[in-house]
């Protein structure tokens, strides 16, 4: 394809990617609000976002299975149609529960743009030239993460109301399918006898819930203590339940996540750093908008503001490294000094409080920012230039399945820690004032019926126990920073597909018959 050919079908899959990350960060800023008006809890605004990551990352091996065995164009436009049905019934949503099913339908739909856009750029791209193209994608990514929050704010604010927060996406996901039936033309793979292995699926599925739910409710009042028999059920069940997963995938005839392409070094350690990135960016970006709203009282629409330099850097970040990966041809480089990046950010960013200036977080944003667009899609790109054209949308889903993975796990144990760190806080605070303190810390974020004193306590809460959770990124960061530096730095290869070796001749001989008198006498061997 040409370079022109290739930017008209990128055209729909961008657009289909835009609008699926742009419902992700258009709810981040809004959520406070939502959870105020639907009467929930710190636990609440944590799994609304969990959940969504959750149906993301457990969809997306299966999309990509499917991937490789029908047409990649019909999934992308099947998951477009079930994220539009997810929008719909989560803006109709008149409860905390109603809502949580809405976003596993949204967290389904986006799961299959996660794998499908990936792997559809794999089948038409040679590694060599994909920095360019995973340039642009990460171009989107930054724009989306930037006007997500901001157009999120805007609407929360206006006349409107949150629900369209959802509603929105409706519309820009129709423009997407029409550029997709218009662009995207790749040819059908049919294969004969093909399964899908449901069985690992859902037992995958099931075990990352269960360890989730424990991670969500332990160390609250209301519930369990960590050490408590709750918590020994709940992780014995989960892990048996991802024991008896790889069980399933080492014997499946087509396993969801193909054990041999993730036990390989360059994917191993690939997911390994996909993971500490989720946990960072996901937990970053979902509890850096309630940082400038509950803890340092900005409207919805300057928190989305406020979060540009992180867009901005990851803008930078991933348009400069591809372009410079497809002109040098050398990637690790640039995934390594990302990790160092993320590292720092985090560190910094574990420094902050309800009093720290604002320029300053904004430098440590926008770090980060730099550190994950020079990580993400080149993460992608170091895998695929290690697999086999037929097994590309299983590779590139896995590594975006264990990212998310990463960020719900990231999300919850994050939004543990602060709930359970702002309880402790809010109780020191509010004893100082001689009110006595309620014992849970997943109270209710409606500050409007407090009273101000009370508010003032909570605030300097939340913006106190923001650090601690970046703390614990910046552990994660360090993970991912020494898988990255293992990474086999393998060349990009400039083929779609892996040469197969020219297979090796060897020399063998064999006896020639004696001439007849009079012939010339040829040689006694031949050589083959």
């Amino acid at each position: 394809m040409t370079h022109r050919e290739i930017l008209e079908a990128l055209a729909g899959l961008l657009a289909a990617l835009f609008t699926a990350l742009l419902s992700t960060t258009i709810v981040a800023n809004a959520l406070p609000t939502i959870i105020a008006d639907l009467d929930g809890s710190q636990t609440a605004y944590a799994w609304v976002i969990t959940t969504a990551l959750l149906a993301n990352a457990a969809s997306t091996p299966i999309w990509g299975k499917l991937a490789d065995l029908f047409n990649k164009k019909l999934l992308v436009q099947l998951s477009i149609v079930i994220f539009v049905v997810g929008s719909m019934i989560a803006g109709l949503a008149h409860n905390v529960p109603l809502l949580l099913a809405a976003r596993v339908i949204q967290g389904i739909g986006m799961g299959g743009l996660t794998a499908l856009v990936v792997a559809i750029i794999g089948s038409i791209v040679s590694p060599r030239e994909r920095g360019r193209y995973s340039g642009y994608m990460g171009a989107v990514m930054a724009v989306s993460m930037s006007g997500g929050p901001i157009l999120g704010g805007v609407i929360v604010d206006s006349p409107l109301g949150w629900r369209w927060c959802f509603f929105v996406c409706v519309p820009l996901a129709v423009v997407a399918l029409v550029l997709l039936q218009r662009t995207l033309h790749i040819a059908t793979v049919r294969k004969q006898n093909v399964s899908i292995d449901w069985l690992g699926a859902l037992l995958l599925t099931a075990g990352v819930s269960v360890l989730l739910i424990w991670v969500s409710f332990a160390g609250k009042a209301d519930y369990y203590a960590w050490a408590s028999k709750e918590t020994a059920i709940l992780v014995a069940v989960g892990v048996v339940l991802l024991a008896l997963t790889v069980l399933v995938e080492s014997r499946a005839k087509d396993p969801v996540i193909p054990l041999k392409i993730v036990t390989e070094r360059t994917t191993g350690l690939a997911i390994i750093a996909s993971i500490a990135v989720g946990v960072g960016m996901f937990g970053a970006t979902t509890f850096l908008g309630q940082y400038f709203q509950t803890a340092r009282a900005f409207s919805p629409t300057a928190a989305g503001v406020l979060t540009i330099p992180m867009v901005a850097g990851m803008l930078v970040g991933s348009v400069a490294s591809g372009q410079l990966i497809t002109r040098f041809g050398k990637w690790k480089p640039f995934v390594v000094g990302g990790s160092i990046l993320l590292v720092v950010g985090f560190a910094l960013l574990s420094t902050i409080d309800h009093a720290t200036h604002l320029w300053l977080v904004g430098i440590f944003i926008a770090i980060i920012g730099l550190g994950m667009g020079s990580m993400m899609q080149n993460l992608v790109l170091a895998v695929q230039n290690t697999v086999r054209l037929q097994h590309i949308g299983a590779a590139s889903s896995s590594v975006a399945f264990f990212r998310t993975f990463g960020g719900a796990i990231g999300v919850s144990v994050l939004g543990s820690v602060l709930a359970s760190r702002v309880a402790d806080l809010s109780a020191q605070g509010l004893s100082a004032l001689g009110v006595p303190a309620g014992s849970s810390g997943g109270g209710s974020l409606d500050l409007s019926a407090l009273p101000a004193p009370v508010v003032e306590v909570i605030r300097a809460s939340y913006g106190d126990a923001t650090g601690r959770i970046f703390l614990i990124a910046t552990f994660c960061g360090i993970v991912a920073a020494i898988a990255v530096a293992l990474l086999p730095n393998r060349p990009l290869r400039r083929t779609l597909d892996i040469e197969q070796p020219t297979p090796v001749e060897h020399t063998a001989e064999r006896s020639v018959p004696a001439p007849d008198a009079g012939e010339a006498a040829p040689a006694r061997t031949e050589q083959r």
